[in-house]
């Protein structure tokens, strides 16, 4: 018992999400899927946390 509303809320949500069509970049789609060249936001950035490897023993 109970039930009835929590149902009915996936209910409405599955079918909002089966019907929705949303914005889709087709062109950067295409892109991504071709490998082209592309800018990056994280090119350049340098992550060195990772760098030694052995450093988390040390910890």
């Amino acid at each position: 018992m109970g039930r009835g509303r929590a149902k009915a809320k996936q209910t409405k949500v599955a079918r909002e999400l089966k019907y929705s069509s949303p914005n889709t970049d087709f062109d950067s789609l295409q892109r991504e899927l071709s490998g082209s060249e592309s800018v990056d936001p994280n090119d350049g950035i340098t992550d060195d946390r990772w760098s030694d490897e052995e450093g988390w023993r040390r910890a």
